[in-house]
């Protein structure tokens, strides 16, 4: 393969981070792709959490919230998961392979495990999952690129912590579950989350660079631009139930496909896998994902065809339930659903926001075999850069923002 020199470049998708240009040389193949640089930043103070309604948002139906900041001083977090046992205890990750445990009480942190990883464009330390039975067996997985055997790898690790005392104890790694090279830094996805079933569902975008170069979201042979669900406790990680298994030429770990990047995905109280996926040139979506669907990139971008203008069919393809122009924001954040009782507004709705814009919106999930959400509703723009969401155990929702290093807490507007 030869030599291979890595420009960095800073992606413009999820994270503000934007792509790569990279350049192949010694096997006399070049590859050079160019996409422009640039760093988001949220508008208006990070001091100023009041919302504002612009745009389409002025005359939607609006939810008063406020955001509280809970923990403080972070750099460039990407995720946050409640410590399961632990009331007030959650686990917060940084992009350059920091974890902190951290209390929702008093703002508190510690520093729990350092991992080695990647941080150009969009990698990093991007996702944490606690077994079900974590409060027994200690287990928990970790999701992260790093330099594997000279490729650069997403890695799918399953790490150990004393369940007796997780929030002192100092993790050790256990093994690799799964890795496979990313052909760029962007588009990583990097999400995972333990499913009703008691499956690991692993969210993988489609490789990077722009317009699906390899053809990635509609190929079943690569793990690229799906959903994949794992087994992580039998010896064989593709569960035989899973829709591909037995397919010639597919993977059979992959649960549903056709994904551009998938930032954040959850499970609604209902078993049902909602996800956001980050589009590329005008539309964002959010769509909840079945056994064996098709989300349909690069055919289409949310529900529309993709290039813009080109004729396609939806035929076998799932429909977003919800999709937005970029008129209203650039980067899709998948969020929860609101399950606690400070904001009665909220309950049983879909929280989710824009990484870019930093707008916040709630909608009514659909029922089942229902095409779109019946209604969404402004929570406001704030001056943050929202790059994940979470539930603490009483069900109560916090946004992490990207840009400030922090952690607020959704609690009743004014």
């Amino acid at each position: 393969m030869g030599r291979v020199v890595r420009i960095a470049l800073l992606a413009a998708a999820i994270m503000g981070l934007a792509a790569v240009v990279l350049v192949r040389t010694g096997d006399g193949r070049r590859l050079l792709l160019w996409l422009f640089e640039g760093r988001y930043q949220a508008q208006g103070s990070p001091d100023d959490l009041r919302p504002r309604f612009e745009g389409p948002d002025a005359t939607r139906p609006r939810l008063a919230i406020s955001l509280t900041p809970v923990v403080v001083g972070l750099h460039e977090p990407t995720d946050f998961q409640a410590v399961p046992g632990q009331d007030t205890r959650a686990v917060v990750l940084e992009k350059g392979g920091e974890a902190w445990m951290v209390s929702l009480a008093d703002g508190t942190r510690s520093r729990w495990l350092s991992v080695q990883v990647l941080t150009a464009s969009e990698q990093g330390l991007l996702g944490l999952a606690f077994h079900p039975d974590f409060a027994r067996n200690g287990r928990f997985f970790l999701d992260y690129v790093a330099e594997v055997d000279g490729a650069d790898r997403t890695v799918i690790a399953e790490w150990h912590v004393d369940p007796a005392r997780p929030v002192y104890a100092h993790p050790t790694p256990v093994r690799t579950v799964l890795h496979l090279a990313q052909p760029y830094a962007n588009h990583n996805g990097g999400q995972i989350a333990f499913g009703p079933d008691g499956k690991l569902y692993v969210g993988l975008g489609d490789g990077g660079a722009a317009n699906d170069p390899h053809g990635n979201g509609q190929n079943l042979s690569t793990l690229l631009g799906s959903m994949l669900r794992l087994d992580v406790d039998e010896s064989e990680t593709a569960p035989p139930d899973n829709p591909f298994v037995g397919r010639p030429g597919a993977r059979p770990e992959i649960w549903a496909y056709g994904l551009r990047n998938p930032w954040r995905f959850s499970f609604a109280p209902d078993g049902r896998l909602v996800v956001g996926d980050v589009g590329q040139n005008h539309f964002e979506e959010v769509t909840i994902l079945g056994r064996g669907d098709n989300a349909g990139w690069a055919q289409r971008e949310a529900d529309h065809c993709f290039p813009s203008g080109r004729a396609c069919s939806s035929e076998g393809l799932v429909e977003p339930i919800y999709s937005y122009p970029h008129a209203e924001g650039q980067s899709v954040t998948g969020g929860v659903v609101y399950t606690g009782d400070a904001v009665s507004d909220l309950s049983g709705r879909y929280v989710f926001g824009d990484f870019v814009s930093g707008r916040l919106w709630a909608l009514d999930l659909p029922p089942p075999g229902g095409a779109r959400a019946p209604a969404i509703h402004a929570l406001g723009r704030f001056s943050i850069l929202p790059s994940a969401f979470g539930r603490d155990a009483r069900g109560e929702v916090y946004v992490v923002d990207y840009g400030a290093g922090r952690v607020l807490r959704i609690g009743p507007g004014g």
